[in-house]
């Protein structure tokens, strides 16, 4: 998958709206632990919220970029604030069913 469609984006901008914040990027940025912990958590999950905290040293669309170009296969689904909601789709069995 290379982008999402708007439509796909809202359908998951919907999913995400009652998830609460699996992590936060501080003042040291996206580093490796940080990485690590989004890495483990799209074990479980294919939706996730990462909170960029005021102290962090790049803009919430910064930081999504930054992690997106360090994962493999993560999409932003949506910057609202200091709010990024992340998608990754299960390699083996996605839960989430995109619309085409």
């Amino acid at each position: 998958m290379d982008r999402l469609t708007s439509k796909q984006r809202a359908h998951l901008r919907s999913l995400a709206h009652d998830l609460s914040p699996l992590a936060q990027i501080g003042h040291e940025g996206v580093t490796d632990a940080a990485l690590q912990n989004l890495r483990e958590a799209f074990h479980t999950r294919e939706l996730l919220k990462v909170r960029v905290l005021d102290t962090a040293p790049l803009e919430a669309r910064e930081t999504a970029d930054a992690i997106v170009a360090a994962l493999d296969d993560v999409h932003v689904a949506q910057t609202i604030g200091r709010t990024v909601v992340l998608y990754r789709p299960d390699p083996d069995d996605p839960e989430i069913v995109l619309p085409g």
